[in-house]
Order: structure tokens, then sequence, then C-alpha cells
């Protein structure tokens, strides 16, 4: 989770990745000239991840300091920000309600909470689907996909928004190719790497048959390379 401010005001970004909602990253074209902290939910298993970020900041010219923290209990004071980002982070979070409350708590009233998140409907709701029917998500715990769901969102956030914005955004995966692509997700990327170590060897083999299938089923690439675009929701909203 990234947390970033200047004086009494912060901003926070529970996210598990070094990707960016809004200025608030330091991976604008002009960055402010102010501190940041920076606080990563998923740092225990993604260390690289926050070695990543600083290595970022530093390439930008950014006073940043990290801090990793629990997407579902962040320790902070209720409304300590006036913004709360999320790309693709906190949708991972077991606990969806518990997550979103937590977005809700720590932001001022008047701030923003920024949300990216994947859509059911897009290449990787599909994905989600298709490890699913390999390594069945735990009982009780429900598809991350729900957070690029807009009536999910509503019932999450409505009452205590004075208004809040969605609008429906691609974002394209390019790589050189399907097996490019499924030798990068395998190792990195959390869903699709615990799969393949939960699997046993035969069935490692089907799963990325699926997922080759599932690539080329998106691929708009043309033979030149791996295109494969992925719908997300971006969502905007006004603490009340």
């Amino acid at each position: 989770m990234a947390l970033s401010g200047a004086g009494g005001r912060r901003s926070v970004r529970p996210s598990g990745t070094a990707d960016r909602l809004s200025g608030a990253s330091g991976s604008d074209p002009q960055p402010p000239e102010r501190p940041f902290r920076q606080c990563d939910p998923d740092a225990p298993r993604s260390p690289a991840l926050l070695e990543r970020g600083r290595a970022r900041a530093q390439a930008e010219g950014l006073s940043v300091e990290f801090q990793p923290a629990h997407a579902e209990a962040l320790p902070f004071a209720d409304e300590s920000f006036d913004i709360v980002l999320s790309t693709f982070g906190v949708m991972f979070a077991p606990d969806q309600s518990k997550a979103a409350s937590e977005l809700i708590r720590v932001c001022r009233s008047g701030g923003k909470i920024g949300l990216a998140n994947w859509t059911p409907e897009g290449f990787i709701g599909e994905l989600f689907r298709v490890v699913g029917r390999y390594v069945p998500p735990a009982p009780g715990v429900k598809s991350p996909a729900l957070w690029g769901n807009e009536e999910w969102l509503r019932l999450q956030f409505g009452d205590v928004a004075t208004s809040m914005s969605v609008t429906r955004r691609m974002f394209k995966f390019r790589y050189r190719s399907a097996e490019h692509w499924v030798d990068v997700f395998r190792r990195f990327y959390g869903p699709t790497h615990k799969a393949f170590l939960a699997l046993a060897p035969e069935r490692q083999i089907d799963l990325e048959r699926d997922l080759l299938t599932l690539l080329k089923t998106f691929d708009r690439g043309g033979g030149d390379g791996l295109v494969v675009p992925s719908e997300y929701l971006e969502v905007v909203i006004t603490r009340a």
C-alpha cells in the first residue's frame, strides 16, 4: 500500500503493484516536489516490488518511505489521508468488504478514493476463471473481479460517497508471444504463480495449454507480437 503526503495532509495508496492511478505515484511527467511514504500490504510476499518502488522513486528524484501493512487492517488513524489509491491491488484482499471499509476509514471527508480494478468480463476476469478451474479459491473467498463490478462498488462505497465516477478503460498487455506472457506470469503474477506451484507437473502442462488458448483468443497483435487488451474500471469516489 502506498502513502504519500506532506505536512498535515497525506495520501494513501493500497496496491500490490508499482502501477499508478494518479499523480500520487510519482510517475507523472512532472512529479511533485514533496516527500512520499509508500506502504505495500503484500510486502511480506513480494519484497521485490518494494525494491522496484524504491528504485523508481530514486529515479524520479522523490524521497519515499516504504511501509508494509495489511489492506484489511491499515495502521493509520481515521480520516488520515486526502487521497487513497489502489491500482489492481486491494481487489486481491481476501475480505473484500473489510478492505473497502479500511479505504473509507482512512480517507478524510471530502477526500478522494481512486481505484483501478479488472472487470469480470475482460481478459483478466477470464484468466481468474481459467485458474479457478485448476485451483478453486478457499471457502468463502470471492473473486477479485467483484471490484470490477459497478453495482458491487456502489454497494460498498455508495453510502459514504458524495459522488462516484466509473469509467471503463483498456490496458494492453504487450509481450513477444503468448509463451513469453505465460513465462512471465508463471513466475511473477500472484494468482498464476500460486496456481502453478499448487499443481502436479501434468496439471501444470494442462494449465499452460489453457492459458495459451485464452491468450490467443484475446490476442490482437496480428502476428507481430502478443497484444492482449484487458478491460478495467477506473473509479473515483469523493468521500462524504
